[in-house]
């Protein structure tokens, strides 16, 4: 049992990391945009440079991804969508790292096992979608060890232009091993994955429900110890067992290759 005292310094040294992390942040940044400008002044010979909101819904009380129930947005040949195909997978193992508050992530992808979501979370890294958003609820209890992110608004919401199916690679006897990442959907919609995933830290058993299990798309390879130390051990608001996380929590980067 981690003690009163325990958790207060837990949470002073996360916050004084989290201090060191967002100078580093901000001046690479700045570093950016001056390295910027200054290739546009070459590019332009010297003259200079030149100088929507998606509706959501409220979190469910699973590990699930919100959004509208629009029967045609979560065909991904519908018009308008912008699904990627699951060609984009290539039928083969990414490999990258996932940031989340400074901690890297070794991350592994299979494609062959799930190339329709694999395919999706592909295209959102290198589309840099993932850069800046949250991980809005941490799951903090025996048995249910997950912290889901990526939602569209912060705070859980889906994108009802974005959303897809088949479920792929879910698990059999519902248990998801430590290290699984695999994608958030509504309950009882097979076809409403979106850009949401999350990431067990802790063997847990998710039960399925009448549209089956989640898909699993990958594994962690490293740094999962790292992110239980400076994130995972803060808990939930107001220690409850499954909710946001007590600090706010935020995904810096995902590479892919």
């Amino acid at each position: 049992m981690v003690t009163k005292q325990e958790q207060e310094r837990r949470v002073r040294d996360y916050r004084a990391r989290q201090t060191v992390h967002e100078r580093r942040r901000r001046r690479q940044a700045r570093d950016s945009i001056i390295g910027g400008v200054l290739a546009a002044v070459v590019l332009l010979g010297g003259v200079g440079a030149l100088s929507l909101i998606q509706p959501s819904a409220p979190p469910a009380d699973e590990p699930t991804a919100p959004a509208a129930s629009d029967p045609a947005a979560s065909d991904p040949a519908a018009e308008g969508s912008t699904v990627p195909d699951p060609s984009l997978a290539e039928g083969r193992t990414w490999t990258g790292a996932l940031t989340i508050n400074g901690v890297e992530l070794g991350v592994e992808l299979d494609g062959a096992a799930a190339p329709q979501a694999v395919s999706s979370i592909v295209n959102d890294a290198q589309s840099d979608y993932y850069d800046g958003k949250s991980c809005h609820r941490l799951g903090a209890t025996e048995g249910f060890n997950m912290l889901q992110c990526g939602s569209a608004d912060g705070q859980g919401g889906g994108d009802p232009s974005y959303m897809y199916g088949p479920i792929e690679n879910a698990p059999a006897d519902d248990l998801y091993v430590e290290g699984t990442i695999a994608m958030a959907r509504q309950s009882n919609n097979g076809d409403s994955n979106g850009h949401q995933f999350f990431v067990v830290y802790g063997d847990s058993t998710i039960p399925s429900d009448s549209a089956g299990g989640y898909s699993v798309v990958g594994r962690v390879t490293s740094g999962l110890d790292q992110l239980q130390e400076s994130v995972i051990a803060l808990g939930t608001e107001g220690g409850a067992e499954i909710g946001p996380p007590a600090e706010p929590v935020t995904i810096d980067d995902f590479v892919l290759q």
